[in-house]
């Protein structure tokens, strides 16, 4: 994890003391489920739930002989103990403990996770009904296409931050899982009820099988879901881009008093912030190709995985954290120019209303063809020349013929591709306030 990446919350969630915290939560739990099996004497499992204790500093130069972690930890934790040491790993193989205790750590990120989400969520929902009559330039290739609304583009982005919570709610879902089963997966050192009695105490599922580990689609499904939200965040990054665009300049992201935007340039203003999420998303994308190479491993286990995951599952967490949490404030300060927005949709000299001109005539008694070749012959024109689209409509005796000024004044009416837009708002929840909430 990179400090300049990683917000104060997420990080205690990955901190090697907070692991610790967590891998001695699951010892603890098993201790109770072999309690509740009546092996382990009651005052043990209170003696060990007192008094068990880690020290970082001391499993660190405990590492250093045993050059096993999991070893090193659980001696660290027998010497805060006194007889009832015996029964702390009892059973146990080591990725019990820490598949096990993963799933509580990432537990807790997603927790941080789905906050985040919703406060993105609900930043778009206010966005798109503070702007949903906005008229401004709909594009396609990058082109002028027809008219749409600002609110409707961040409609767009509402849908998919309501998709993105229910693809994250499925795999978290998922992940809020453990296994208990042994070295190979067969309970042949600790039954079936102990894993139970531990994994309720954990507020986790038991795995119904594994090997040595929890199985690694798992994961992969996981940090893949995490990959697609990020994509999702840079698909709305490279919309805030293009529209702030000098050319554009519909939009602009908020720029701090003080704030520098080059080291060279002083007047620059650029959108550093939707740059980064776009960059970071890349990143994430990357963790998900890790991880599914983390799949296939060798029969019952082997430790391929581990120094991947070392690295993938704190880094993919922590960046969807930073990313959500800084996309969310670029749209609470975004500034949003209405008047530049229907200024723009001059600058094709009217072209936008073709499609609506080309309906008009075939309504009113044209082939399809002839309407089509006839508008086209007046758009390349107009384009060509630098002409008023309109201008060469009124002055067209086909059209003119065919269709009457009321009728003409009609088609060219941005009001038109604006009917639907309460229908549309309906559709994604967005036309009452209540429906922004979780």
């Amino acid at each position: 994890m990179i400090d300049r990446y990683t917000r104060p919350e997420m990080k205690q969630v990955w901190s090697l003391d907070n692991q610790y915290q967590t891998w001695l939560a699951v010892e603890i739990a098993v201790t109770a489920g072999w309690e509740a099996e009546g092996l382990v004497p009651a005052e043990d499992l209170k003696a060990i739930r007192e008094h068990a204790r880690f020290d970082s500093q001391r499993i660190a130069d405990l590492e250093k002989v045993t050059r096993h972690d999991v070893v090193a930890f659980t001696r660290n934790v027998s010497e805060s103990l006194g007889a009832e040491r015996k029964w702390i790993h009892y059973g146990l193989t080591s990725t019990d403990v820490v598949d096990t205790a993963q799933a509580l750590r990432l537990g807790q990120a997603n927790a941080i996770i789905k906050a985040d989400l919703i406060a993105y969520r609900d930043a778009l929902a206010k966005l798109a009904r503070q702007y949903k009559d906005t008229v401004m330039m709909g594009r396609t290739h990058g082109v002028h296409a027809e008219p749409t609304t600002f609110g409707l583009v961040m409609a767009r982005f509402y849908q998919a931050a309501k998709r993105d919570i229910e693809r994250f709610d499925r795999v978290s879902k998922e992940m809020a899982t453990g296994k208990l089963s042994g070295a190979v997966g067969t309970f042949a050192n600790i039954p079936p009820q102990v894993e139970a009695v531990a994994m309720e105490e954990l507020g986790l599922t038991p795995q119904p099988i594994g090997s040595q580990v929890l199985q690694r689609d798992l994961h992969a499904d996981y940090v893949s879901a995490i990959a697609i939200i990020g994509t999702t965040l840079e698909e709305l990054a490279t919309e805030i881009r293009g529209l702030q665009r000098s050319e554009i300049h519909e939009v602009e992201e908020g720029f701090a008093g003080g704030q520098k935007g080059s080291s060279a340039m002083p007047h620059k203003r650029n959108p550093i912030g939707s740059e980064n999420i776009v960059g970071l998303s890349r990143v994430l994308r990357g963790y998900a190709v890790t991880a599914m190479e983390d799949v296939a491993l060798w029969h019952e286990r082997d430790i391929s995985h581990s120094s991947a995951e070392r690295i993938i599952l704190p880094g993919a967490t922590g960046l969807l954290d930073y990313m959500l949490h800084r996309l969310t404030g670029i749209l609470e300060h975004l500034q949003v120019f209405p008047a530049t927005m229907k200024t723009n949709m001059g600058r094709t000299y009217g072209l936008i209303y073709s499609q609506r001109l080309l309906l008009q005539l075939v309504n009113h008694g044209l082939s399809r063809e002839q309407a089509y070749d006839t508008v086209q012959t007046l758009t390349a024109r107009a384009w060509d020349e630098h002409l008023q689209f309109r201008d060469l409509v009124e002055a067209d005796p086909t059209i003119t013929n065919t269709l009457t000024e009321t009728e003409i004044a009609d088609a060219f009416d941005y009001q038109w591709h604006l009917k639907h837009v309460d229908d549309i708002f309906k559709r994604v929840g967005l036309l009452d306030e209540s429906s922004s909430q979780a």
